[in-house]
């Protein structure tokens, strides 16, 4: 695993996204120096040093562009960012900027924690606004008994009993009246969740609210 400090993790994920769709592209260190918002001689430098430790490619007076160790490891920054997205804003429920805080926060996440926190959120595909979460590396283990995971994550097959509801407590009651609760048991099909053979309506977004720790995978 490559150590990298904020900054060069920060410049790399800007080189990702300024050219996901095209890895090959050079990217100019002008247009890089005004993403990062800093000087263009300070960009070289730090285009020099990545090319040293082989994560990109420099071309000198033109840009740079990442190299394939270079493009996994944005690949993977980027997909930690996607995570506390959808974590904060799904299902924490964070009023804040949540852009600001996820790349504030994804520096802090280690390998680990990232597998765990992708296997929590049932390995989504996209962050809440509709940006693709890169697939590059990415660990997907078999679901495991006795983990607690939201209702949306849950395999199909799958038993738990719910231990957390994270929410308001307006949408709480609604969940009340549906019969939900701590301690309550649920089941997962093909066509959705269980609770007392009744399926279960509810959006997404309140799915990822509710916690239920698993106990079966048929």
């Amino acid at each position: 695993m490559i150590e990298l400090s904020e900054f060069e993790e920060m410049y790399l994920k800007r080189l990702f996204e300024a050219h996901a769709d095209d890895p090959a592209m050079i990217v100019k260190t002008t247009k890089l120096a005004e993403m990062m918002d800093v000087s263009p001689a300070s960009t070289t430098e730090m285009i020099q040093r990545l090319a040293k430790r082989n994560l990109v490619t420099h071309v000198p007076y033109k840009g740079c562009r990442l190299t394939p160790e270079g493009f996994q490891q944005a690949a993977m920054i980027k997909r930690r960012e996607g995570l506390i997205e959808i974590l904060l804003t799904e299902v924490i429920g964070y009023e804040g900027s949540v852009n600001e805080a996820a790349c504030k926060i994804e520096h802090a996440i280690d390998e680990e924690l990232e597998i765990a926190l992708d296997r929590m959120l049932g390995y989504p595909e996209k962050t809440p606004s509709g940006d693709r979460i890169p697939v590059i590396e990415r660990q997907i283990e078999p679901m495991r008994t006795g983990l607690l995971i939201p209702l949306s994550a849950l395999p199909i097959g799958s038993k738990a009993t719910i231990e957390l509801i994270v929410m308001r407590p307006t949408d709480s009651r609604t969940v009340e009246l549906a019969g939900l609760g701590v301690g309550t048991e649920v089941e997962s099909k093909s066509d959705g969740i269980y609770s007392s053979n009744q399926k279960l309506e509810m959006s997404k977004s309140m799915s990822l609210r509710i916690l239920a720790r698993t106990e079966q995978v048929m």
